[in-house]
């Protein structure tokens, strides 16, 4: 890993006082380099201009920087550029795909999730199910909230029609085999959906290899502006379905009769695009593949490691995920404290995580918890973040436990 990485990111210098930041809500959005403020800043100085409208020399520049993006998005994880749909986000992308393949159900039919599922991968396929009067099948966890594939292998059948799984889990970590996941879907005939929101920004991905349908992840997990998503469909898919939302930039003719819509993947991208953005996802994807995701991905699993191995050895922590093949991500809690209340005294500490159900209810209920302590890593953190977390979660359990005794 890239030596004294956190000098590319100017929040760390802004946010530091008496005590180093340390940002450790990376699942949930991650930092920005100063190359991709940059590449904003300059598109909103130099060539602020709307794409595929205009033929004046910086609406040529915009087209030319917005399309860039899309290829670097496509080689990014395998694809062809005109399977890479820009959304606002995880969310936008994975609700697009719901209501694409509503055409596709029928009463009766089955769509699949597991109960680890973010709530953005969740709901838009329970309210598809209620719409179309097909069923919505839930898959169990293991103890530990893993997946089990033995037990999904045996629930899928010939009314099984869409599996929707992470990649893998915001919540505890937990790694999804979804290339097999992806096989046994084809293999009922069904789609297979991937939430890659957690992957992409950290692990080598390859949708030919995964074999996947659909697969959403977005930018601002990874180095990139807020308000950038992508969904990758297969080609054939996305030429056969038609759009969902309408309007400028998606269409081919219009009349009072009908209207036609544009080539992939442009008829899915009705209105005026996040521009600034999609260049700023173009600028993190180069940032990223400057340094390697397996190098990244090796990195964080470190961290984690280091600090599961910290937190196990802690009176009252009890930690959550499957302790093998897990990402960097690690969730806990603290035996009689609410977790907002650990993370408002590691915030006095000047480290950042998130608490709470994280968007996962099913998991948290699987559990029998109301939510998790998380920190997640990224490629800017370092041991040392790890060692000031640590000596922030000692002084939490120590101030809690002096509280507690002098009730």
């Amino acid at each position: 890993m890239k030596k004294d990485i956190k000098n590319d990111f100017p929040i760390f210098k802004a946010q530091s006082g008496e005590r180093p930041f340390v940002f450790l809500d990376n699942a949930a959005v991650s930092q920005m380099p100063q190359v991709v403020i940059d590449a904003v800043s300059e598109f909103y100085g130099t060539y602020k201009a709307n794409v595929h409208s205009g033929i004046y020399s910086i609406g040529v520049r915009a087209v030319e920087a917005y399309e860039g993006a899309r290829h670097k998005v496509a080689a990014f994880i395998g694809a062809n550029d005109n399977e890479i749909v820009f959304t606002s986000g995880t969310t936008a992308s994975l609700n697009m795909t719901s209501c694409m393949l509503e055409p596709r159900l029928k009463a009766g039919d089955e769509i699949m999730v597991s109960a680890m599922e973010h709530h953005s991968n969740f709901i838009p396929w329970q309210e598809l199910a209620k719409r179309t009067n097909a069923v919505f099948t839930m898959l169990p966890l293991e103890k530990d909230g893993s997946l089990s594939l033995h037990m999904m292998r045996a629930m899928i059948g010939p009314r099984t029609k869409i599996i929707a799984v992470t990649h893998i889990s915001h919540a505890t970590g937990a790694v999804n085999d979804v290339r097999e996941i992806c096989r046994m879907a084809h293999e009922a005939g069904a789609f297979c959906v991937v939430d890659a929101a957690q992957s992409a920004p950290h692990a080598p991905i390859n949708v030919r290899e995964i074999d996947c349908d659909f697969l959403a992840f977005s930018g601002q997990k990874m180095l990139g502006p807020t308000g950038t998503g992508v969904l990758y469909g297969k080609e054939e898919h996305l030429r056969k379905i038609d759009p969902v939302v309408f309007g400028g930039g998606m269409i081919r003719e219009v009349s009072a009769d009908a209207s036609t819509w544009a080539d992939v993947p442009h008829k899915f991208e009705a209105g005026t695009p996040h521009v600034a953005g999609v260049i700023g996802l173009g600028a993190a994807i180069s940032y990223i593949e400057g340094i390697g995701r397996k190098e990244i991905m090796a990195h964080e699993r470190k961290l984690a490691s280091l600090t599961r191995r910290a937190l196990g050895a802690m009176p009252g922590v009890c930690l959550y995920g499957p302790e093998n093949e897990t990402a960097g991500i690690v969730s806990f809690t603290v035996e009689g404290t609410h977790a907002h209340d650990v993370a408002e005294i590691l915030s006095r500490e000047n480290i950042a995580v998130r608490a709470g159900h994280h968007c996962a209810l099913p998991l948290m209920n699987h559990f029998g918890i109301a939510g998790t302590i998380r920190a997640s890593f990224y490629l800017y953190n370092t041991p040392q973040d790890v060692e000031q977390f640590i000596q922030g979660v000692k002084k939490a359990l120590d101030f809690f436990h002096t509280s507690s005794s002098q009730k």
